[in-house]
């Protein structure tokens, strides 16, 4: 195929865009139902699974919309932008991040012992929630700010200017943690702790981690680099080089800021997924 040569290193051996049954049967639940017209249909609705296919081309190639191969079958690179604004309207993302956690969660593969949160940039062509980086020459971006569990699965991410000071984002990343199901009992929401460096040194939010019922961890200022939670923090170096392996991640395109945030939930869904598919089998 002609994008073949494009795309020499990522389409070698199975591509990480094809939906199996398994994925899908998780997905399609979550999807808004659309009801056909029976006196003018017009042109057939694309298959759902076979645009969330080129959705997920996007994502991990990065290629424009505009761009995407028609000879896959995914449809139009506006088809599937419009029904990835569709499903982002109607709060898809979201709930599959949540089910994949409860599904995590009841494999006992959740560690809410400790969280960690971290917040790299990319940089970005334009749009909201962008602001000129002050660790950055003072270049254009927006911020993915995430908060992981002690194992570095993602359990929440937002989306921000690149201007805006991580320790901001601190209470908003806790308290954007969903209720975690998956067990007996009430939903799991909260980490016992929550780990960050020092850029979130600030006594006035480490109390109000304190009242959220969370201990913070979080290193000062002027201290040595001997403090050992680096030996913790890797899992979040972790776990951003595995969000942005998703190449529409790293530099963001889009004008809107929705669509952003919803390329960056659907990467967290995933991660979770590909987690949740390297569990033993009992």
């Amino acid at each position: 195929m002609a994008f073949k040569g494009l795309l020499p290193d990522v389409v070698a051996f199975d591509p990480p865009w094809e939906v199996d049954d398994e994925l899908w049967s998780v997905v399609e639940p979550l999807l808004p139902k659309v009801e056909r017209r029976a006196r003018h249909p017009g042109r057939k609705r694309h298959p759902d699974r076979l645009v969330f296919q080129g959705i997920l081309f996007v994502l991990h190639t990065g290629i424009a919309w505009e761009h995407l191969p028609q000879e896959l079958g995914f449809g139009s690179g506006m088809t599937c932008w419009r029904r990835l604004a569709e499903w982002t309207e109607a709060g898809v993302w979201p709930r599959l991040h949540e089910t994949l956690l409860a599904e995590l969660h009841g494999a006992n593969a959740l560690d809410f012992s400790l969280a960690a949160v971290d917040g790299p940039h990319p940089g970005a062509k334009g749009g909201s929630k962008t602001g000129r980086s002050p660790v950055d020459r003072g270049r254009m971006g927006s911020k993915h700010h995430l908060i992981t569990d002690a194992t570095g699965i993602p359990l929440a991410a937002t989306l921000t200017g690149g201007n805006r000071n991580d320790v901001t984002q601190l209470i908003p990343l806790l308290q954007a943690v969903p209720p975690v199901r998956g067990k007996r009992g009430r939903p799991r929401r909260r980490p016992d702790m929550v780990l960050a460096d020092r850029g979130y040194d600030h006594d006035k939010y480490r109390r109000l981690v304190w009242n959220l019922g969370v201990k913070p961890l979080i290193a000062r200022r002027g201290t040595e680099h001997g403090s050992g939670l680096g030996t913790q923090r890797w899992v979040m170096e972790r776990a951003f080089a595995h969000l942005h392996w998703f190449r529409r991640l790293r530099i963001r395109w889009e004008i809107r800021d929705d669509i952003h945030e919803a390329f960056l939930s659907l990467a967290c869904s995933l991660i979770c997924w590909r987690r949740l598919k390297k569990l033993p089998t009992s």
